[in-house]
């Protein structure tokens, strides 16, 4: 009994932890999301994956009359202490140990005549 109490427990931590997400938000919003090139609404945007510890992708926000921003969003920002746990019972849920913020704003600047 004591054995399937922990095999639960420790599932119940994987699944728990394997999941991360965060908030994208712009200056003024309403800015265009792309992660990797591809195209994922406007903010502010909720995102959320399973991504391993490490994880990166290119983010670039759009907007009519502001200047593209562009930066790297990595999956290394906040320590997670469930997944650390978890990883006491099977090491597979070191790979989540890290997560993003919970929320990010980018403050875009605004075009010079002539260019987007």
């Amino acid at each position: 009994m004591k054995k399937i109490i922990v095999l639960l427990v420790a599932l119940a931590v994987f699944v728990v932890s394997c999941s991360s997400g965060t908030i994208i938000k712009s200056i003024p919003e309403g800015a265009k999301v792309y992660m990797n090139d591809e195209y994922k609404g406007v903010t502010p945007y909720s995102h959320s994956d399973t991504a391993i510890v490490g994880t990166a992708f290119r983010l670039k926000l759009s907007k009519d009359g502001y200047e593209d921003f562009q930066t790297i969003m990595k999956k290394d920002e906040k320590f997670n202490t469930i997944a650390c746990v978890g990883g006491v019972f099977c090491l597979v849920p070191f790979l989540w140990v890290f997560e993003y913020n919970p929320e990010r704003t980018y403050e875009m600047k605004k075009a010079t005549p002539g260019k987007k």
